[in-house]
């Protein structure tokens, strides 16, 4: 069964077909995929295509994503959860993003703390890292200001628009 998170403001829920079109009108703009290393969603079915990732991820115990509801709204704002799990190693990577309408409002920093706290003490990470682009310095400074650690840059590590990017590399290990 998907866990179901909630924080203060927030229910973090699995995501479902119903919800391909917000996930459509989070991913399709530009400047939330301008350092995700993806190209925006042109139509609902690659929206569908995404949510169906998101759940045979889950299926197959290779990362789990949340959609981020604003409590008493049945409508997602963003997601949030774990890409390249590996339980044998203990560690996956988190990645998050938010429609820009709810941008420096705090969403953000309280989802990714709640799923933080759920990977180190349900998942039993040991390990939670992150790969960020340079120049994407809102969430540079979200990692920062959760107690992430930069370890260095990836050089060339990902692509946008058909050009390569560095990216910094984050962790932050179980206390």
């Amino acid at each position: 069964m998907f866990p179901v998170l909630e924080t203060e403001r927030l229910t973090l829920r699995e995501i479902k077909e119903e919800d391909a079109p917000t996930i459509f009108d989070c991913f399709s703009i530009d400047e939330v995929i301008r350092f995700y290393g993806q190209e925006p969603l042109r139509d609902i079915a690659q929206a569908k295509q995404l949510v169906e990732f998101f759940a045979t991820n889950y299926k197959e115990k290779r990362g789990i994503r949340w959609g981020i509801e604003l409590k008493g709204t049945h409508s997602l704002i963003g997601t949030v959860g774990f890409n390249g799990w590996i339980p044998k190693h203990k560690r996956a990577e988190i990645g998050y993003e938010i429609h820009p309408k709810y941008w420096r409002k705090g969403y953000t920093t309280e989802a990714v703390l709640k799923v933080l706290s759920y990977g180190f003490e349900v998942m039993e990470l040991t390990r939670i890292g992150a790969v960020v682009f340079l120049e994407n310095g809102a969430s540079n400074k979200l990692l920062t200001k959760v107690g992430f650690q930069k370890e260095g840059i990836l050089r060339d590590y990902m692509y946008q628009n058909d050009k390569a990017h560095d990216t910094y590399v984050y962790s932050l290990l179980r206390k």
